[in-house]
């Protein structure tokens, strides 16, 4: 659903009443720092609200909140950029990156972060007291959005499950303006529809969930030359279906840029990538990931124990704003006959445009429902598929053709159900592939709550679940 702007700009006299009753910046388009909250992890796509606020506290985004909502106007919700959003022409702009605060709390093996917090900062403050968090594989994605829409963690996933299964709270400034602190007991619907909804339900402030004793772990990855695609997927693909759910893996086929910051073997390189994490010890590691190194010769082996401190290191993945385009599917089964439609289209000779197409085992921990369950919907699917292209707009066509052409080759074994962090612009903007998301009954509950709390759907400009 692309919001089409019926609304008139945001005056300056207006502007100005916002700013006197917030700490953080109020700006127009065209003022200094606007681009700046503005911009997103996806070049290609461009936020231009009516008005921005660069939040410093919950009292201003409550202030954000009900200034919007006097002019039935969206809020959109941005952390660190890495969300899929169109362009919330006509809307305000809530950037919560300056929200920092993190507290630890070891003995009871918690922590409380604020809504601008990135995963790193947790992670190394978290060391500190010989703790890990549930994180993903991009340490530089804001903790917030990423754990609202499920969380999948590359090292503790398998293990512990998904980052939503340990939020312990959450403070939420909903459509009415209010500030409210929510947990399973006292707000058990809205809490539901939280852990998995994204932003549907209002603006997080703030978080307190869990944290696990670790410290350092078996993992990294291995590079193998890309003409080898067909030996290490088919290794990979029956090696992975007898692992322990203490070894995560990922194998992403990846044509990789020439950039000066890659080691020579990789640069330019059109390579395989297998991504391990082992939580047991290192000599049992390299047991079990044994017939992956026997697959072919590697171009680079980074596999060893390593500190938590450094599991951004796994997967590599691109620490700067880039302009792409990406889809995303599930898999109920990934059998000979899928992982040789992958070597066709990506292997070889076949001239991809794609610079990455990466397929995560999923399982253990992952299938479970936890104690107080939540929205996320993919439990019980094995793997997740995810595909991008790096291009500008006019390359638009091409690259989602390539990535098309993938996803429908998947379809035999794909589900529709999808991790709603992974969703496209596209897919998180049309109802009814956000329906197929969530799947018809989790999505039912999910309008129900939408209703509930923000009954105008003020909080659209998202993976958007109408009000039921």
């Amino acid at each position: 659903m692309t919001f089409d702007d019926p609304f008139r700009p945001v005056s300056a006299a207006e502007a100005a009443e916002l700013a006197s009753l917030v700490s953080g910046p109020v700006l127009l388009p065209g003022d200094e720092g606007y681009d700046a909250e503005c911009r997103l992890f996806n070049l290609n796509v461009r936020l231009e609200p009516a008005l921005a606020v660069g939040a410093v506290d919950a009292a201003d985004v409550r202030a954000a909140v009900s200034f919007a909502a006097r002019d039935g106007r969206p809020v959109t919700v941005k952390t660190t950029g890495h969300q899929q959003v169109d362009a919330a022409r006509g809307g305000v702009l809530v950037s919560t990156r300056h929200m920092k605060g993190i507290a630890v709390d070891a003995g009871r093996r918690r922590v409380r972060v604020e809504a601008g917090v990135v995963w790193q900062e947790v992670i190394d403050r978290a060391a500190e007291v010989g703790l890990a968090p549930v994180s993903g594989s991009a340490p530089l994605v804001g903790v917030a959005g990423y754990t609202l829409g499920g969380g999948l963690s590359p090292v503790l996933g398998r293990s512990v499950g998904y980052a939503a299964d340990h939020v312990r709270s959450l403070e939420v400034v909903t459509a009415d303006g209010e500030l409210r602190h929510v947990t399973a007991d006292s707000d058990p619907e809205l809490w539901w529809a939280l852990l998995g909804g994204k932003g549907n339900f209002g603006v997080v402030t703030a978080l307190e969930f869990d944290l696990f004793p670790l410290t350092r772990f078996y993992g990294g990855g291995i590079h193998f030359p890309g003409e080898h695609l067909a030996d290490v997927l088919h290794a990979w693909r029956t090696w992975q279906a007898d692992m322990p759910q203490e070894m995560s893996s990922s194998l992403a086929v990846q044509r990789l840029p020439p950039l000066p910051e890659l080691p020579e073997p990789l640069r330019g390189a059109f390579v395989v990538h297998v991504r391990f994490a082992f939580l047991g010890p290192a000599d049992e590691g390299d047991r079990l990931i044994a017939p992956l190194r026997a697959a072919a010769p590697a171009l680079v082996d980074t596999v060893g124990e390593m500190p938590y401190t450094a599991m951004g290191a796994i997967h590599l993945d691109p620490p700067t704003p880039m302009p792409y385009y990406d889809r995303t599917t599930m898999l109920r089964a990934f059998p000979a006959e899928a992982a040789d439609k992958l070597i066709e289209l990506l292997g070889h000779g076949s001239h991809s445009p794609l610079a990455s197409v990466e397929i995560r085992m999923l399982g253990g921990a992952l299938d479970h429902e936890p104690a107080v369950p939540n929205a996320v919907s993919t439990r019980g699917l094995p793997f997740v598929l995810f595909g991008f292209g790096v291009g500008s707009p006019d390359q638009a066509g091409f690259l989602g053709g390539a990535l098309e052409e993938v996803m429908k080759a998947m379809e035999p074994w794909a589900d529709g159900r999808r991790m709603v962090n992974f969703l496209s612009v596209e897919e998180a903007t049309d109802p009814d592939r956000l329906s197929q998301a969530y799947g018809a009954e989790r999505y039912r509950r999910l309008t129900a709550a939408k209703k509930a709390y923000d009954p105008t759907n003020m909080f659209r400009v998202n993976h958007n679940i109408l009000p039921g």
